[in-house]
Formats: C-alpha cells, sequence, structure tokens
C-alpha cells in the first residue's frame, strides 16, 4: 500500500485512472489502529481499485486538502476528482459499499 506525500500525490492520484481510496490516519490514533487490518483486506479483495495511505502528521497539507476535521477518515478519489468521505471507524461492509458505488461512478 503506498504511503502518500507531497512529493509522489501527483503520479500516485492525481495521473491514476482508476477510483483510489485514501486512508487519513495518524500513528496515535486508536480508531485509525483498528481500521488499518480492515482497509488491508478490501485492497485484497478490490484489485481494480488503488488503496493508499497518508498520515495527517507527516503529511498536513494533504490532510488540509481534503479537509480532514477528525480521523479515520477514508477518502475516494477518481480521475482526480474527490468523491466523497467516510469518517469514523466504520464497518467494512459500508466501506465496500461505497467502493462500488464509486469505482463505476461517471466523473
Amino acid at each position: 500500500m503506498t504511503e502518500l506525500n507531497n512529493k509522489n500525490f501527483m503520479n500516485e492520484i492525481e495521473l491514476a485512472e482508476n477510483l483510489c481510496v485514501i486512508d487519513l490516519y495518524a500513528d496515535w490514533c486508536a480508531p485509525c489502529k483498528m481500521l488499518a487490518p480492515t482497509f488491508a483486506e478490501l485492497e485484497g479483495e478490490n484489485p481494480d481499485v488503488k488503496f493508499c495511505k497518508i498520515n495527517v502528521d507527516k503529511s498536513p497539507d494533504l490532510a488540509e486538502m481534503f479537509g480532514v476535521e477528525s480521523i479515520p477518515m477514508v477518502a475516494f478519489v477518481k480521475d482526480n476528482t474527490f468523491l466523497d468521505a467516510s469518517v469514523g471507524l466504520v464497518p467494512k461492509a459500508k466501506l465496500q459499499e461505497l467502493i462500488n458505488q464509486y469505482k463505476d461512478a461517471e466523473v
């Protein structure tokens, strides 16, 4: 899973041709740690979707760009367009539902 930062964001997200699902997290955040295994499972189950992570403490500019007010936050981006975000610790089924909704969305 790619860790995004200011240097690789353009190549990894802005130029991506498919849905990108981004976990915005912090190392100190307990709910973020609880989400991590679920996020990894979803990555393995959705090979046609790009999964990435942003550490909000290490990349505050990216966190600000996504308007992060609370973490964990999972952002959905397609064709360099921010589609939606899920905030808080949500069930795997809900995240999969959002992935299914947005991977076929017209942007």
